[in-house]
């Protein structure tokens, strides 16, 4: 019998369940794949709308022009599968998540959470996405969002990013505050444009704290303090190697 599981929420896209003998594709590796992805599929080659710049292809990978949607392969031809900051942009994605687990056993999808859109509009989005007991929650984003060409990606995605200790320290601690990363096996549990009341109240209106509390729950401050520390010294550690 089929088992459909979350399996975590990795911190980053490197910290991803694959084993040494893995045969991986990616969907949507745009200008930034991954690079331990053997394959690599987009469906755009003419226009970098939806990425930031030109499609790269690292080293020993392969690339094909091909729709996450109705992707060229066969069940189960791959271990894994990668779909990073691609889901949010799709037409079907009922059709885009079959189509993942149709063709690897286990995958990793990362977006960008409800309260990223919300930082970092992008007119590109099509949907807005949360991850709510254990399953991904996608709205329609023109159900939710008002029509706007504010993107202030360079703002929390690059400036902050580099320039700010404490901005990093708060990105690594909470790594699911501005992203969802998803780790699945057999098949994606999901629900598109809910109806259910308790899932539509984190989409409309005001979050109290009972609400905050299920996607951050409270840590002790000497946990606070221990976790900002560590952080610290990790980016401390990585600038000095980089010199």
């Amino acid at each position: 019998m089929l088992v459909t599981m979350k399996c975590r929420n990795p911190r980053s896209r490197f910290d991803l369940s694959i084993h040494s003998g893995y045969r991986v594709l990616e969907v949507g590796g745009g200008h930034n794949p991954h690079p331990r992805s053997n394959m690599v599929v987009d469906k755009f080659t003419d226009t970098n709308y939806h990425r930031k710049s030109d499609i790269r292809v690292l080293k020993n990978q392969q690339f094909l022009q091909a729709d996450g949607e109705n992707l060229p392969f066969t069940d189960k031809e791959y271990d894994y599968v990668i779909c990073n900051q691609v889901l949010e942009h799709v037409e079907n994605p009922s059709r885009f998540l079959d189509e993942q687990s149709r063709v690897a056993g286990m995958g990793y999808i990362e977006v960008p959470s409800l309260i990223g859109e919300y930082l970092f509009p992008k007119e590109s989005h099509r949907w807005v996405i949360l991850e709510f007991n254990n399953r991904l929650v996608l709205m329609d984003k023109d159900k939710i969002f008002p029509k706007t060409r504010l993107d202030l990606g360079f703002l929390f995605l690059t400036y902050l990013q580099k320039m700010s200790m404490g901005y990093k320290i708060l990105s690594m601690t909470y790594p699911n505050l501005k992203t969802v990363r998803y780790e699945w096996k057999d098949k994606i549990e999901y629900d598109i444009n809910p109806e259910d009341p308790e899932i539509l109240k984190y989409f409309h209106g005001y979050w109290d704290e009972e609400m905050v509390k299920v996607f951050f729950p409270p840590r002790s401050n000497i946990n606070e303090l221990f976790s900002s520390l560590l952080m610290y010294l990790k980016i401390a550690f990585r600038a000095v190697t980089r010199k």
